[in-house]
């Protein structure tokens, strides 16, 4: 795996709406790759590899979860709310981004747990009592976040054995592979269109657009998964297992998959000798719904789902080797998937 990379890939920011400054190492990175590389105007970067057999669609979300600035008060202190889901817990005393008119840091802060009641301590966090500091003047905060500022999470990814960890593996760990496929694939036959969408985690949107446009055949969407194999978990409530295999998807909250597609990226995995599971995710959802019937298109879909750790936190934890194995069942894909028998 090609570390250095994925960090770079992850350290760069990309809020819900605002993927830009990741969208453009995206483009220098495929650029040489792909027969054609545009930005449509809701902010999707769509690549495409030509080649004769069916129209597909990969997608790979760009936007990681973050927050936005509502207000600055009197003392200097910034509120904001969410762009993605979140456990509040997670933010306590997380260093974040803010990108204003200039990029400053911040902190996250609460009230201090000495002077809380007894009825406080035993709350569950609630994002409307946390709030930002930046450390400057009053004046000075409100001229650099204006309302409407993205704001992201600061952590450096690092090693953890034989696995990552950091902020926004979710889901630059699926943008890192998609990069990585169309940068080592021999070959395309199908007419693909590899596209890093917009907007994922407030509600698929810029899935949806591409989708509309594109009218795939066959959708595939990269993504990560919960892999829940930690203790207080019992067996029959796991979803994925750390370091078993790339995830494909069977099912989750949004989508049932076509079992026909699982059943041939199942057997591309075995004649490569790739390590796979079999991914079903009773909660959440991915862009896999949004190239099926959130259309109205019904194409053939399924996802390519890396497990992961602590999902929407800043220390979200995947494989090496599930990350690994990912690349070469994308590679492969890219490669194949236009052996696919449409029904």
């Amino acid at each position: 795996m090609d570390f250095e990379l994925l960090k770079k890939i992850v350290h760069t920011p990309g809020a819900p709406g605002h993927e830009k400054p990741i969208r453009d190492v995206v483009e220098e990175l495929i650029k040489p790759h792909v027969d054609e590389l545009y930005t449509d105007p809701i902010g999707n970067l769509i690549a495409r590899k030509k080649g004769k057999g069916p129209r597909v669609m990969l997608a790979a979300h760009l936007d990681e979860i973050s927050l936005i600035s509502t207000h600055v008060d009197d003392k200097g202190f910034i509120r904001f709310s969410t762009l993605g889901g979140f456990d509040a817990d997670t933010l306590t005393t997380q260093r974040v981004w803010i990108h204003g008119k200039e990029m400053i840091p911040g902190v996250i802060g609460s009230k201090p747990i000495h002077i809380q009641s007894d009825e406080e301590k035993k709350a569950k966090t609630k994002l409307k009592n946390l709030f930002i500091d930046v450390g400057l003047p009053a004046e000075e905060v409100k001229e650099l976040v204006p309302n409407g500022t993205p704001v992201t999470r600061m952590r450096d990814l690092i090693k953890l054995g034989n696995s990552v960890t950091g902020k926004s593996l979710d889901n630059r760990l699926s943008v890192y592979i998609l990069v990585k496929a169309l940068q080592e694939a021999e070959s395309c036959n199908s007419d693909l269109h590899a596209v890093f969408t917009v907007q994922e985690e407030v509600g698929l949107r810029g899935a949806r657009v591409a989708a509309q446009q594109i009218q795939p055949e066959i959708g595939i969407a990269l993504d990560i998964t919960l892999a829940n194999d930690l203790p207080g978990v019992g067996d029959h409530d796991k979803c994925t297992t750390l370091g078993e295999g790339i995830g494909i998807k069977v099912m989750d909250k949004s989508i049932i998959c076509t079992p026909e597609l699982v059943s041939h990226l199942e057997e591309i995995a075995s004649s490569r000798s790739i390590s796979y599971q079999r991914e079903v995710l009773t909660a959440g959802g991915t862009d896999t719904s949004a190239m099926q019937y959130l259309m109205g298109i019904g194409s053939h879909v399924t996802c390519i789902s890396c497990p992961t750790r602590y999902v929407h936190s800043t220390v979200e934890a995947a494989a090496v080797s599930d990350i690994e194995a990912g690349v070469k069942l994308a590679t492969a894909c890219i490669e194949t998937i236009g052996d696919y028998k449409l029904k």
